[in-house]
C-alpha cells in the first residue's frame, strides 16, 4: 500500500566475509527489514545472497551515484576513497528506503570485523 514504512539493511563488507557476518552485523544494527541493500558490484555476492535467502528478502543493488548522493552519519576515510560516500551501509540503506528515507542509527559492525550493516526507514512506492 502506497506510504507504508519500508526498512532497508544496508550492507557494507569485505570479501571475506560470510552471511553470518552479515547476519550478526544486522543483528547489532537491530530492527526487521524489509529489504537488504549494498553496493551494485556486490550484490551478487555468495554473502548477502545466503543472507537474503535465509531471511526471504530481496537484494537492492546500488549504484556508486546513488550512493555518493546520500548524507552518512559515518565519516569513513577508506570508504570515501573507495565508494564515494563515508558508509556504504548507510548510504546503501538511505538510498534503498526512498527520497525521503532516514537513517535509524550509525551503521553496526559485525563481530569478526568483516561487515557493517545501517537500518534506515523510508516510505514505500
Amino acid at each position: 500500500m502506497a506510504g507504508d514504512a519500508v526498512i532497508a539493511a544496508g550492507f557494507g563488507f569485505r570479501s571475506a566475509a560470510t552471511a553470518d557476518s552479515l547476519a550478526d552485523a544486522l543483528a547489532r544494527a537491530g530492527g526487521a527489514p524489509d529489504l537488504l541493500a549494498t553496493v551494485a558490484d556486490k550484490a551478487q555476492s555468495p554473502a548477502i545472497l545466503d543472507l537474503a535467502a535465509r531471511k526471504r528478502l530481496p537484494v537492492a543493488a546500488v549504484g556508486a551515484a546513488a550512493l555518493a548522493a546520500q548524507t552518512t552519519l559515518t565519516q569513513s576515510g577508506a570508504s570515501l576513497l573507495a565508494h564515494g560516500t563515508g558508509s556504504v551501509a548507510e548510504a546503501a540503506a538511505l538510498a534503498a528506503a526512498g527520497p525521503s528515507a532516514r537513517l535509524m542509527g550509525r551503521r553496526a559492525i559485525s563481530g569478526d570485523g568483516l561487515a557493517t550493516c545501517a537500518l534506515a526507514e523510508g516510505a514505500s512506492s
